[in-house]
């Protein structure tokens, strides 16, 4: 049976697979495991008497290890997704697809219980697992959204799916968060409260999917395969057949090209601001312990929730363009003072107020991005473009988290990798007034009625 535009219950039924893969994203991505493996990265290094560890024989700073393996599963990502949205496009598997990925990821998640000081590295490895899986369901997740809601519907629905994710990722880091603060009056170090913490988004993410993929109905009836090709032989076709035809929506590959640029600064910072945030002063980190800096996380995922809903009324009245561009300003303002401030005795406060100011804008850019998107977008090619829109969705940026890792290995310290990132978000900004949206929601063949520009 096909999805059903603007249905309720189908909306909900998407909406809540964002609630599930989102406890990756805060407990895994943003709170517990850059810290975490790091500190075990330094002790290796300690053990070892030097001042980086050796992975494969290669030194690694230890505030560095997650960002480059962030890095290579991105640059993973870039070889496998665009085939497997080919893939999608054509035999109409999206919800078989989506749901096998998924559970790859959430596997991956639950074995990083498993990471402790004497295999500190099985921490990168599982997370670049689970990361390419994360992306790979994304792309299927997010293609579904011109199947569900109108185009006059979709930045409404696109935030609600971003704002559901919030949510969830904020409750499970809400039960984490007790949980740990708690786990020495239960008797639980706390290595092995962070591995329970680790493990517990792993079975968040499945439980809940699993209840999206009940909702959730196949976009399309599959579509058999032509006598002697494979899907992967008819993926490869499809996919350049998409590259051949580029050249007709120059709008919207000039749009996509902006995307990947300023939210590759947006994922960075989402992804090293633990890292930065824990770091000891004297690396140039704001050295906040583990609980502060999870209730500082905490409440930017209730504060977004709220975020991601506003920036979905913004765009209504002032277009999804102009609401992204207000966003990028509140960004590069963010990045800015992030580097000059938060250097006194009142580093903490003032990372409540940054973190707060990220969460206003966090989830309205994104989701109005992805929105935005999904109007530029031929009918039947919506896995392949998301394929490469997901190369730079979150957690799964790669030059940002490059660069910073780079930056802070060289110069021994997070502030000057911290403004390196101001970079994305000009550059970002520039590229993305210079998109005509309504000639590339044209180009694709798609109505631009009730789109406000």
């Amino acid at each position: 049976m096909a999805a059903q535009v603007n249905d309720k219950r189908e909306i909900f039924g998407w909406a809540m697979y964002d609630f599930a893969n989102s406890a990756f994203s805060t407990t895994i991505g943003t709170v517990f495991l850059g810290p975490y493996v790091a500190s075990l990265a330094r002790i290796a290094a300690d053990l070892a008497g030097t001042e980086t560890a050796s992975v494969l024989g290669i030194p690694v700073a230890p505030d560095s290890f997650m960002g480059y393996c962030i890095s290579l599963s991105v640059g993973l990502q870039v070889l496998f997704l665009p085939i497997l949205g080919a893939i999608a496009d054509y035999s109409d598997l999206r919800k078989p697809m989506m749901r096998l990925f998924a559970t790859i990821g959430a596997v991956a998640t639950m074995l990083m219980f498993f990471v402790t000081a004497d295999v500190w590295w099985l921490g990168g490895l599982l997370f670049i697992i689970a990361n390419l899986a994360f992306g790979a369901a994304i792309v299927f997740y997010n293609a579904y959204l011109p199947d569900i809601a109108t185009e006059d519907q979709r930045d409404k629905v696109s935030s609600y799916g971003w704002a559901m994710g919030y949510l969830g990722g904020g409750l499970l880091l809400f039960v984490n968060l007790i949980f740990f603060q708690f786990s020495e009056s239960l008797g639980i170090d706390g290595e092995l409260a962070v591995r329970i913490n680790l493990a517990s988004a792993g079975v968040w993410w499945f439980g809940f999917a699993y209840y999206a993929w009940r909702r959730l109905r196949p976009s399309h009836a599959i579509r058999a395969l032509p006598k002697g090709d494979t899907y992967l032989t008819v993926g490869f076709r499809q996919l350049r057949h998409t590259f051949r035809e580029a050249h007709k929506y120059p709008q919207t590959i000039r749009y996509l090209i902006a995307y990947l640029v300023y939210n590759d600064g947006i994922q960075t910072v989402i992804a090293m601001a633990a890292i930065f945030a824990a770091a000891p002063l004297a690396q140039g980190g704001l050295g906040i312990n583990p609980g502060d800096l999870a209730m500082v996380i905490l409440m930017i995922q209730f504060v977004a929730f709220a975020g991601a809903l506003l920036w979905g009324r913004l765009a209504l009245r002032v277009g999804a363009k102009q609401a992204i561009v207000i966003s990028l300003v509140i960004w590069s303002a963010v990045v800015t003072y992030g580097y000059f401030g938060m250097q006194g005795d009142n580093r903490v406060t003032e990372f409540w107020i940054m973190g707060a100011c990220i969460a206003l804008v966090l989830g309205g850019s994104q989701a109005i991005s992805r929105s935005l998107f999904a109007q530029m977008i031929p009918a039947g090619k919506e896995a392949e473009f998301f394929s490469v829109y997901e190369v730079s969705e979150r957690g799964t940026s790669w030059i940002g988290p490059l660069i910073f890792s780079l930056v802070n290995q060289l110069t021994g310290s997070l502030r000057p990798a911290l403004l390196s990132l101001i970079f994305f978000f000009f550059v970002g900004l520039f590229l993305l007034t210079r998109v005509n949206v309504k000639q590339a929601i044209l180009d694709a063949g798609n109505d631009p009625k009730g789109v406000v520009i």
